[in-house]
């Protein structure tokens, strides 16, 4: 029962976890999730710098490959209408490419998805852990004001109306300093009152940068299909104008894709290290932002039989004052006695309940499970969505200027209802 419910770290999180890991002068960094450090901290920024790496390197073979295409064409005997050998290969091969973008594309729609279920996940858990500390507190005071009610009422009043008959005043006498002392016993279990972390801002914190975080992947996927329909299309129809606006474009969601393969790389390897082994690092952050005792944090979060309820004690000695004051005023008179006690019963039963670590640590093992299984998953096809997408990108930026030079100068300008941009006669030259 030490782990939490469900959850068990999968092999992406080992296997990302046992990647080698180095500072910016390249001096090993241990793989323990430390956001607050600085070399952890420069090991992240360095596995997201691969891919600037990766851009640079993309850029400058595009560009080598564009200028010996331009500076070392042969050129073209006079007259000829025929498209050079190699042409129809190069046109298919950038179609090929456009292609696996779109594939990608759909990779990444998945992925986006899973990691929005993932964090959706996660708020869920905090929203409901959330529940259950405000209805500890909720209950706890209730509790203590009617306690306290009963003592200020109807056991004072008992005491007055019962003061002729000596015996009876000293049971309810001793009633009421029982039933002060359990309110004082109570009080200790509204151990989540002025806390200054919520779960519930942490959860719309999430929920809030998980929106846009959303919005921003959708856009960049709407974004690279258009352009691979748009190139599709200008090929079709060999409209050079339209292949060379998407030229442009595709340059464009090239360098985005790289951006965001960064940060999902980072993002990923800095995941798994926390994923690794949640609870000490969870432990201790939720210690230092709300001070309270290991005892109690260690009871909720691991829940075994080797961490006992911090509350035990409490719960015990007020369940027997309650046992005890009911037990005393069962030897008063009927129509004398307060019915505060059986009523406090019920709620006694269900704040026993509440403090139990089952329900926290089952909200805690659904956490993990939605940030370290579905966005992580998501994370990673995110990943090879942004691999696709800039290979893709990568070849058809080579092609297209190849791709266009095959066009007829004719259709520069011509760019009449009647063409069919898919019919074979046009396809043909291309073959």
């Amino acid at each position: 029962m030490g782990a939490p419910p469900g959850y068990r770290p999968s092999a992406w999180v080992h296997l990302l976890h046992q990647l080698p890991r180095a500072d910016f002068q390249l001096r090993p960094v241990p793989s323990g999730f430390a956001p607050r450090e600085q070399e952890y901290q420069q090991a992240l920024l360095l596995v997201a710098a691969l891919a600037g790496l990766g851009l640079g390197l993309s850029l400058i073979f595009i560009a080598v490959y564009l200028i010996r295409f331009c500076c070392c064409r042969p050129p073209e005997p006079p007259g000829a209408k025929s498209p050079p050998p190699g042409g129809g290969c190069v046109t298919w091969s950038c179609i090929a490419a456009l292609l696996v973008g779109c594939a990608g594309i759909g990779i990444g729609f998945y992925g986006n998805s899973e990691t929005s279920d993932g964090v959706s996940q996660l708020s869920s858990a905090l929203l409901h852990a959330n529940h259950t500390l405000s209805a500890i507190d909720h209950l706890v005071l209730e509790t203590v004001e009617t306690l306290g009610e009963a003592v200020r009422t109807e056991l004072t009043t008992l005491e007055e109306v019962l003061e002729q008959r000596t015996e009876l005043v000293a049971a309810a006498r001793a009633a009421r300093r029982q039933t002060e002392a359990v309110a004082q016993q109570l009080q200790g279990l509204a151990f989540w009152q002025g806390v200054p972390l919520s779960p519930l801002q942490v959860a719309e914190d999430v929920s809030f940068v998980e929106e846009y975080r959303w919005l921003a992947y959708v856009l960049l996927l709407l974004l690279e299909l258009l352009v691979c329909l748009f190139t599709l299309l200008g090929l079709a129809k060999q409209s050079k104008w339209l292949v060379i606006v998407m030229t442009v474009m595709s340059l464009l969601v090239l360098i985005l894709s790289w951006g965001s393969m960064g940060l999902e790389a980072a993002t990923a390897v800095g995941l798994s290290d926390f994923c690794s082994n949640p609870d000490i690092y969870i432990l201790n952050l939720t210690q230092e932002e709300t001070g309270l005792s290991s005892d109690i944090l260690s009871y909720y979060f691991l829940c075994n039989q080797a961490v006992s309820n911090p509350f035990q004690q409490r719960l015990t000695l007020s369940q027997r004052a309650l046992a005890n004051i009911h037990s005393q005023l069962q030897g008063l008179e009927r129509e004398a006695v307060p019915q505060f006690p059986s009523a406090q019963v019920g709620n006694f039963h269900q704040l026993v309940a509440l403090l139990h670590c089952r329900g926290l640590h089952k909200d805690y093992g659904a956490a993990l499970r939605g940030l370290c299984e579905d966005a992580l998953e998501g994370l990673l096809f995110l990943l090879l969505f942004s691999l696709l997408s800039a290979g893709a990108l990568a070849t058809a930026l080579c092609s297209l200027p190849r791709a266009w030079a095959l066009f007829p100068p004719s259709d520069d300008y011509d760019d009449t209802d009647d063409d069919d941009p898919f019919n074979p006669q046009v396809l043909d030259p291309w073959i």
